[in-house]
């Protein structure tokens, strides 16, 4: 009955970090850092985990003399989030009747 939900969106960190870059095209670190009040070191560890499956691409680069790291949702991590959030609409739904 109902769909198993992605073990990898379903952390609440991760499932913040695709919240928010869904909504834009891209989005740098500090941004996410700021949004989500993660750790460096956790948001980094994430990020990495979404990037490992395909889900989000990492850009590193520099603005002026610092460096910056950009990142957007990918094709794949897009089909996945819209995925996850109507499985959890389900999920909803049920508990409704």
């Amino acid at each position: 009955m109902f769909k198993s939900l992605d073990p990898l969106l379903h952390s609440q960190l991760r499932l913040a970090i695709m919240s928010l870059l869904v909504g834009v095209k891209s989005a740098e670190f500090n941004y996410l850092l700021e949004e989500t009040s993660a750790t460096r070191g956790n948001l980094s560890v994430q990020l990495t985990k979404l990037k490992a499956a395909g889900y989000i691409e990492v850009e590193k680069g520099y603005k002026g003399n610092y460096p910056v790291t950009t990142c957007m949702v990918t094709q794949k991590g897009s089909e996945a989030f819209d995925e996850y959030v109507t499985s959890i609409q389900k999920y909803l739904k049920a508990g409704k009747n």
